[in-house]
């Protein structure tokens, strides 16, 4: 994985001013995280300024409405997040080059007190993501993001609010989640 700078596109590149102007301002629901990485996905300044990695993700990290999270996202042919979820931060997510699938669960889970649980059947949900569309999401949403392509890299673009306090990371085997790892952000920063 590879992280670069910041290009001078907007959205603008977060700053510690603006975090701290952030806590002014009402929190962004999760159809305003939406209207702002569609406007930011529509942006083909910002998306082309994304240098690509055949070998890994690389990431930009944005300047989100009201003190959210954003990011622009570059991912390879045949890479992907593996389960996770984003603990109490909604979010939303659109695709501005290519196409991402996204695997969800349509389950609330428990937040604490786990490692293993049995999922029921049904719960599984596929949506396929092209260039330019997305989803919103709520908190606890537990979910994979893939780009399944052979040979064509996909741009994407996050928003989270509040800025990601964690991240839980799973692993499944058939119907059976796991529990593995519980990221903070000094570990992805």
């Amino acid at each position: 994985m590879s992280v670069s700078s910041p290009a001078p596109a907007s959205p603008a590149p977060a700053s510690s001013a603006s975090a701290a102007s952030a806590a002014d301002t009402a929190a962004p629901t999760q159809g305003e995280l939406l209207d702002f990485v569609r406007r930011a996905a529509a942006d083909a300044e910002l998306i082309a300024s994304l240098p690509l990695d055949p070998e890994g993700r690389t990431w930009v990290r944005l300047e989100g409405p009201g003190g959210s999270e954003a990011w622009l996202i570059g991912w390879p042919p045949g890479t992907g997040t593996g389960w996770h979820d984003h603990a109490d931060s909604v979010g939303a997510f659109v695709t501005a080059a290519g196409e991402l699938k996204e695997n969800a669960l349509a389950a609330r889970l428990p937040t604490d007190g786990w490692k293993t649980l049995e999922l029921s059947e049904g719960v599984d949900r596929e949506r396929r993501l092209p260039t330019g569309k997305g989803r919103a999401f709520g908190q606890h949403h537990v979910h994979e993001v893939l780009n399944e392509s052979a040979d064509r890299h996909a741009v994407s673009v996050h928003a989270y609010y509040p800025p990601l306090p964690q991240i839980r990371r799973y692993s499944r085997t058939g119907p059976t989640l796991r529990l593995e790892q519980v990221e903070r952000p000094q570990d992805w920063q």
